[in-house]
């Protein structure tokens, strides 16, 4: 760590922490008493906290955000560059980082069109929401406004994307919820046993087709969208099993149902390709983003859609209603775009989405090679840096590790330098599965480094496994 702060410097700032700043997701009863975490610096993959002690960090910021790493001098050199010429106009009018990064977004992304700028994930997904309710109302008499979401899946913290939330206990003391979003079964292949009739073989197309039951007893001609995660995250990082989203895409071309996938945590390189819906040749008609557009160097995020989608909000030109009447104020700055082309720039001189295909196979293979030494794990998934360790109590049973447990290998892990994550106080009773995300930078070194704590910890955690 090389920043410049002293001990009566840093004494004050965690005491003014303490006063005044309300954490996200955090009891804030232990701060009484302990000293809550404050990150001082981060380089490359590893920060540094209040007491000097470096961490690998291994979960990307905390949220599967930090993509390209820590002190990327070209971002911040553009954003600065950029913000001196011009740091903001409404989003009503344009600008050239905008348009930029519009062109070099979409020429990833074939067959989609037209990029909506905001600044969360949660008010991409919330745009997307009041689309498919506009386009309902101007072209269905209001009829085809329902929007299906996914158990497990998350699309964010307003009340309209918890209306989408598949996940009950972050929704709960939150609702009542906004009318018109209905849940479908999830596709967890790990555990179809839970779902009555499902098949061992052919689970993904069996899977899919549950949605399609949904459809059916709602009725298509009420259902507008269907909004899914491409690879789920918080939910327990839940990869699509076979035959799955090519059913997916079939079912919503034989009932007029837009395809919204939402790519806030898979965006932008996680799992190995610009975008988790590409690995499955699907062609969804909106997308939305955030965390790794900008790697949080910048507060940014995008809807894009479809010129099929875009042009229904222009069709009669003589109507005072017939266009998408919303703004996002923060959507008008331009460190946003500035900052996402840099970010991208970087993932391609670097060619981070090879090291990230090459570097998440490795932590795969190691990661099943814990679970050939701890029988607590019960399964081990996902795709590219964005992986799960699922713990169970027995493997026959597939019993869920309770979530303090859990929690206890997240804090000894932490102890030892290294930061995961875990499914956190969303699934009732399965909050079991650890998480794993490294910046798409990360190295064999580091990969071993992460492996080497989750090792020990399972060791001391469950000494009898």
């Amino acid at each position: 760590m090389d920043g410049n702060f002293n001990e009566n410097d840093i004494s004050r700032v965690v005491e003014a922490d303490r006063a005044h700043i309300w954490h996200h997701l955090s009891q804030h009863k232990p701060y009484e008493t302990t000293d809550p975490r404050i990150i001082v610096e981060g380089k490359g993959i590893r920060v540094w906290d209040q007491k000097g002690k470096e961490h690998l960090d291994a979960v990307s910021g905390g949220v599967w955000t930090v993509n390209v790493g820590y002190g990327r001098e070209s971002i911040a050199n553009a954003v600065r560059d950029q913000l001196i010429k011009l740091n903001y106009f409404a989003g009503s009018a344009g600008s050239i980082p905008g348009s930029h990064f519009a062109e070099k977004l979409l020429d990833k992304m074939p067959g989609l069109d037209r990029v909506y700028y905001c600044n969360s994930g949660s008010e991409a997904n919330e745009k997307a929401f009041k689309m498919v309710r506009q386009i309902a109302h101007k072209r269905y008499g209001g009829k085809k406004h329902k929007i299906l979401y996914r158990d497990r899946d998350y699309h964010g913290t307003t009340l309209g994307c918890l209306s989408a939330g598949g996940q009950d206990e972050r929704n709960a003391q939150y609702g009542p919820f906004a009318p018109g979003f209905v849940r479908v079964p999830h596709c967890l292949e790990y555990r179809r046993f839970e779902q009555d009739g499902a098949p061992q073989e052919n689970y993904g197309v069996w899977a899919a087709d549950q949605i399609e039951k949904v459809i059916l007893a709602e009725g298509p001609e009420t259902v507008g969208a269907l909004c899914l995660e491409p690879v789920t995250a918080g939910g327990g990082v839940i990869c699509p099993p076979e035959g799955y989203w090519e059913r997916v895409q079939e079912i919503c071309r034989k009932y007029d149902i837009l395809l919204h996938i939402d790519e806030v945590v898979c965006g932008v390189g996680r799992t190995g390709t610009w975008f988790g819906y590409q690995h499955y040749g699907i062609q969804p008609d909106m997308v939305t983003m955030a965390k790794g557009v900008a790697s949080g160097y910048a507060a940014i995020a995008c809807l894009v859609t479809t010129d099929a989608v875009f042009d229904m909000f222009k069709d009669d030109a003589s109507d005072p209603l017939n266009y998408f009447r919303d703004i996002s104020t923060f959507g008008g700055c331009t460190a946003g775009p500035t900052a996402g082309i840099e970010n991208m720039n970087i993932i391609e001189r670097e060619n981070l989405l090879e090291n990230t295909t090459n570097m998440g196979h490795y932590m795969l293979e190691q990661l099943h090679a814990l679970a050939d030494k701890h029988k607590v794990i019960g399964d081990v998934r996902g795709k590219g840096l964005f992986l799960g360790a699922e713990l169970v109590t027995d493997r026959d049973s597939r019993a869920p590790v309770e979530e303090k447990r859990i929690q206890a290998v997240v804090g000894d892990c932490m102890a030892q330098g290294v930061i995961i994550g875990a499914t956190n106080r969303s699934l009732p009773g399965k909050n079991n599965t650890l998480c794993f995300s490294p910046a798409l930078i990360a190295t064999r070194d580091d990969i071993d480094e992460i492996i080497t704590a989750v090792d020990g910890a399972l060791g001391r955690v469950f000494t009898s496994a």
